[in-house]
């Protein structure tokens, strides 16, 4: 025998219910008896207990919310019956409508509405439904019946959530079985009758329980639980949308799962079967061929440990500690006697070893109620100042992780805890039974997302990650850096595990945000149809979203944009720039982003800052990590200013080859920054701030080339213009380079403590003289490299390359 119910979204509607008559037509044909428990149609017992409320509290709404309970049944009825089998179901219906209509209306002329009454109005989700699906099951050609359970389950008179007598419901179940031979019982579930014969209810998802007393009594051979997704899910799928159905787990475990928020199952459902390890099927309604989760004694000891992770919203948690507690037998008597005084329902527990606190998790609804119960029953040690009077903390989640087998693998706690740390989300409270089935945290409301999301990419999505990006900058660097997460998306994906989403791109002009990830197909499109861009509002949409693997990209040359490192380090967002004027302002400002960087756990990574795409900063700090002392370093660092001095003959004008190289993005938007030394002064600033100095702009001497009167301009357009009219000037270094069979090159140096930038002649000899294009090279002399040093030659400019490099840094972080 077996026993199936279906829930609420299973008979929401006609359409619903015929998928669950053609699902108990296939089963009928294997199986000698088919037990099926209805819930109410969806929605049902939300409106009916509304119209109960409003009707107590002299609201003529309530008529309304009547009238469309009405609708929704008579019109299921039009949908599934014949019009010729109509009348009499019809009749029937409308009779047991106007009886509810009758207790409304007495709820409105008393004003009241008591627990008891409340039970009976709720009751009429579950008799309509069933009785309407048993006669559409007729109309279908199934022997059906339709059978009270009212009639069949006894409870106490605790109105609400009844406490079942199971040794007299067992005798009722059985004896009412015997008497009957239709292969098909339809049965209402949620819903029982006290001794003297007033309707109870089960608590809400009391139908689930019903089906499990069911199964219990006759011992079916298997409780099939019919509802709107494949199974238990290794996390809420509205969370996280990488869970999956868990095909096997145990009893244990789904009840752990259940009670903590896992809204397939009702967590009592469970009880009455497992005495009888009578396995419980979750199936889908609206997918009958999945396979669904089974639940049994052992599940599958072979399967991932960890079976699910999930979570509780609105928890309070209570504190009481105190000198007071310490070794003071029965304190936590006390404290649970008080609250059971009252009702409340003890979510978490835990307690230092020392004694000297408890905390205690409760629903946030319980919160008043609870702190006036623990402050009365310690009154006498908190005037004593024994006691310190009950702390609240409100606005938490518990998040829990659940599985069996986790006691037999070492280090599970810990890898949960290092993930949520890595992802900066503060745990205010930690608990773990001794069966080590469930690990529970307490963390903030607001983190819960980005926390579950985190775990199950670390325990369920085989050490994938996923990254999440918010790009400022989508201009020649940014363009391009697109164009390759686009090309590179499924190799990342097939080889590094890495999955990147883009959630929000920015311009100077507008501002685009997309949570599920931007459809970057038709970016430019979307970006113009974008709101207007603003760096604190694009700074408080990344924060909000709060997604776990963070990383802000800038790709901008702006001082306002470079000025949010820290906000954005501050919350545990990564950074990734090619902007230098974070890391080549002030040290003071160098310095706390690479201490906030260590304090959030959120890398900030700027290699693209000297060299683009070339691994310069890398080497440097891997080479002062290994204890290496850098003596001096030589260098052409601007691929723009090579480009120009490559390229500048005797054949094209100065001016001719900077508007060139500006044109093909080589230099910053304002070619001034380079061709003054500025962008050359930062490179150099960065890499004697990695070698460990503790150095400032200031410090480092500037040998400029240029006239005083480019200097001295104001906008891009005066500055290009003077190098027009200085076309001597820049002929005559030339000229006289030729004259020594040198080439130009601007060099930075760093030797001894002090820095310099300058223009010079380079000799047939040098290593410099061969670098040609865009390219940069290094020279490191180090305490390991003296005589030759370690050389690091390549592409130093161009939109390309450095979108590569900030890339790089990206998939760094991934890999990490």
């Amino acid at each position: 025998m077996k026993i199936l119910k279906f829930g609420g979204t299973s008979v929401a509607h006609a359409e619903n219910i015929l998928k669950v008559v053609a699902i108990l037509k296939n089963q009928i044909q294997n199986e000698p008896r088919l037990i099926v428990v209805v819930s109410a149609m969806g929605g049902i017992t939300d409106l009916l207990l509304t119209a109960a409320e409003n009707a107590a509290d002299k609201k003529q709404e309530y008529k309304a919310l009547f009238e469309t309970i009405e609708f929704r049944h008579f019109e299921v009825i039009r949908e599934l019956i014949p019009i010729v089998a109509q009348s009499a179901i019809i009749s029937h219906t409308k009779r047991t409508l106007n009886h509810l209509e009758t207790l409304l209306d007495g709820c409105f002329l008393l004003g009241e509405l008591s627990k008891r009454t409340k039970d009976g109005i709720i009751s009429f989700g579950e008799l309509l439904s069933s009785y309407i699906i048993t006669e559409a099951l007729k109309v279908q050609g199934l022997k059906a019946i339709l059978q009270d359970s009212r009639e069949l389950i006894q409870t106490n008179d605790h109105f609400g959530k009844a406490m079942v007598d199971f040794e007299v419901s067992n005798i009722l179940i059985k004896k009412y079985l015997a008497t009957v031979d239709n292969p098909l019982v339809v049965v209402p579930g949620f819903i029982a009758r006290t001794q003297d014969g007033h309707t109870t209810t089960l608590g809400r998802g009391g139908s689930d329980y019903t089906a499990a007393i069911l199964a219990a009594a006759l011992q079916a051979d298997l409780l099939e639980i019919w509802t709107d997704v494949s199974g238990m899910y290794t996390a809420n799928p509205k969370l996280v949308k990488h869970a999956y159905p868990i095909t096997d787990i145990t009893y244990q475990e789904a009840m752990e799962l259940s009670h903590f928020g896992a809204k397939v199952l009702y967590p009592p459902t469970i009880q009455p079967v497992f005495n009888s390890k009578i396995p419980i099927a979750i199936k889908n309604t609206f997918a009958p061929l999945a396979t669904g989760t089974l639940i049994t004694e052992y599940g599958n000891p072979k399967s991932n440990p960890i079976k699910g992770i999930t979570h509780i919203d609105k928890i309070t948690l209570l504190t009481i500690e105190g000198s007071g507690i310490i070794g003071v037998s029965g304190t936590s008597k006390r404290i649970f006697e008080a609250l059971g005084n009252k009702n409340i329902s003890v979510i978490f527990i835990t307690q230092a070893s020392s004694e000297y606190s408890i905390c205690i998790g409760i629903s946030d609804a319980d919160t008043t109620e609870a702190k006036k119960a623990l402050d009365t029953v310690f009154a006498f040690e908190i005037s004593q100042f024994k006691i310190i009077p009950c702390a609240i903390e409100s606005g938490l989640s518990i998040i829990a992780v659940v599985g069996e087998n986790m006691k037999n693998y070492q280090g599970l706690s810990g890898s949960v805890f290092s993930t949520l740390g890595r992802n900066n989300i503060n745990v205010r409270a930690i608990a773990q039974g001794a069966s080590e089935r469930n690990i529970s945290a307490v963390i903030q409301s607001s983190d819960t997302k980005k926390a579950i999301n985190s775990l199950h990419e670390k325990f369920f999505e085989e050490d994938s990650r996923q990254l999440n990006l918010f790009v400022m900058g989508v201009g020649n660097v940014g363009e391009r850096f697109i164009a390759q997460i686009m090309q590179q998306k499924h190799y990342l994906k097939a080889h590094h595990k890495i999955t990147i989403r883009i959630i929000a791109l920015s311009n100077s002009r507008k501002m685009i945000f997309d949570e599920d990830g931007i459809l970057l197909k038709n970016w430019q499109a979307d970006i113009e149809n974008g709101i207007p861009s603003n760096i604190h509002i694009f700074q408080q949409k990344v924060k909000a979203a709060n997604f776990r693997n963070s990383i802000f990209i800038d790709n901008t040359a702006s001082s306002a944009v470079a000025e949010g490192y820290s906000y954005y380090l501050e919350n545990s967002i990564a950074v990734v720039t090619c902007n230098k004027i974070a890391c080549s302002s002030s040290f003071d400002k160098y310095r706390q982003l690479k201490d906030l960087s260590r304090k959030f756990n959120a890398p900030f990574l700027y290699e693209t800052n000297v060299g683009a795409g070339l691994p310069i900063i890398d080497t440097v700090k891997n080479l002062m990590a290994s204890g290496d002392k850098i003596h001096t370093i030589q260098a052409v660092l601007s691929g723009s200013l090579n480009f120009i001095f490559n390229n500048f003959n005797t054949e094209n004008s100065f001016y001719d080859i900077v508007q060139q190289a500006q044109a093909e993005g080589y230099t910053e938007p304002d070619p001034k920054i380079d061709l003054s030394g500025i962008d050359v002064m930062r490179k150099i600033l960065i890499l004697a701030r990695e070698s460990g100095l503790a150095m400032e702009m200031e410090a480092i001497e500037n040998i400029s080339f240029l006239p005083e009167s480019s200097l001295s301009t104001d906008t891009v357009a005066d500055f290009l213009s003077s190098l027009a009219t200085n076309s001597h000037h820049f002929e005559s270094l030339l000229l006289k380079a030729n004259e020594k069979n040198c080439r130009l090159k601007y060099v930075a140096q760093l030797k001894n403590g002090k820095a310099s930038v300058s223009l010079q002649q380079i000799p047939k000899d040098h290593p410099f003289y061969a670098v040609e294009g865009k390219d940069n090279i290094v020279l490191l002399f180090t305490e390991r490299y003296n005589e030759q040093p370690l050389l690091i030659k390549g592409a130093g400019a161009g939109a390309a390359v450095t979108a590569s490099g900030i890339f790089a840094d990206v998939i760094r972080i991934g890999n990490n």
